[in-house]
């Protein structure tokens, strides 16, 4: 019997995400004959506006699920917007049942908010992690391209979609039939979960300079109680001054001044994709004062903490 797979789409989902996952299973049937079935699902039936604007329209409401079917929640900007008891008490009903679960994009948030992990390995796209963490700390997210764990799966979004896919069809009909599917998107190999959502340290800052790199890597890790300069200095074994040095040959800033900027740009993902208030970001990113916190903001990015945070979401796959 084919396998049925059920999309559950969110205003504002991840076209990409989506797609990414479908299309596998499209060829997968080409290959093999009819492996996979696939239907969307929206809250009331009615067609879903992606984040790119264009609407897909809907096989039902998630009442159509069968026992042990498998759905993937499909997300984007805001996850939580259209999130009510009901859509949470419908989610238990099927894992009761017997389906398995999954989250694609910022599809993890709807399956954390209806309590539905527990100790499993979850993973969303590495935009909406530190937002995720803030919302639910004692949750396993990881910064994976997809995780398999038990009856929960989750995706990135974006192309880690395929990945997850890929994997899904080699696991069920074999790594041939994997691979084959995987040249016909012209892929040069399957990446595995470990694989990292965000290009390296070196390639998104373009340095090459491994205490440099070791360095801001930290950095990325303590933001909440951020690292002084000697301390971080002492982290690779160079002085403060030959870290200053550093950091004004490769990146023309000061270790100071760098991080600073990396503290502000994950308090605007925060203000963005979360409720938390102003001040809570700012501690949740090193600011002891709510007013140096937003004094600071404004210089980086033109407006206010509270102004900004009723932007468009940074989130943007």
């Amino acid at each position: 019997m084919p396998q049925t797979l059920w999309f559950f789409l969110l205003p504002g989902f991840s076209m990409m995400g989506l797609m990414s996952a479908i299309e596998p299973l499209r060829v997968a049937n080409r290959f093999q004959g009819e492996l996979y079935r696939w239907h969307l699902l929206s809250v009331d039936g009615a067609a879903v506006a992606s984040s790119n604007g264009m609407s897909l329209n809907v096989d039902g409401t998630l009442e159509a699920l069968g026992s042990g079917d498998t759905l993937f929640v499909v997300a984007g900007f805001d996850p939580l917007a259209t999130f009510t008891p009901r859509l949470g008490h419908w989610l238990n009903r099927l894992e009761r049942e017997g389906a398995l679960l999954g989250g694609i994009d910022t599809g993890s948030f709807v399956l954390a908010e209806a309590e539905l992990f527990d100790t499993q390995r979850l993973t969303l796209h590495w935009e909406a992690i530190g937002a995720f963490q803030e919302r639910y700390p004692s949750l396993n997210v990881t910064q994976e391209l997809f995780e398999i764990d038990g009856r929960r799966i989750t995706s990135a979004g974006g192309t880690a979609s395929l990945d997850l896919m890929l994997t899904l069809i080699g696991r069920d009909h074999g790594e041939a039939l994997a691979v084959a599917v995987s040249e016909q998107f012209v892929v040069g190999r399957i990446r595995s979960r470990q694989d990292h959502q965000r290009m390296q340290i070196a390639s998104r800052y373009g340095v090459h300079n491994k205490k440099l790199v070791q360095v801001i890597g930290a950095m990325e890790q303590h933001s909440e109680q951020p690292l002084n300069t000697q301390a971080l200095a002492e982290r690779v074994g160079v002085t403060i001054r030959q870290l200053e040095r550093l950091f004004r040959q490769h990146l023309d800033a000061t270790p100071s001044t760098f991080y600073l900027a990396l503290r502000l740009d994950k308090a605007r993902q925060l203000l963005r994709q979360t409720d938390m208030s102003v001040m809570d970001v700012g501690v949740a990113c090193g600011f002891e004062s709510a007013s140096y916190f937003s004094r600071c903001y404004r210089s980086r990015f033109a407006t206010r903490p509270s102004q900004d945070r009723h932007a468009l979401p940074a989130l943007a796959t």
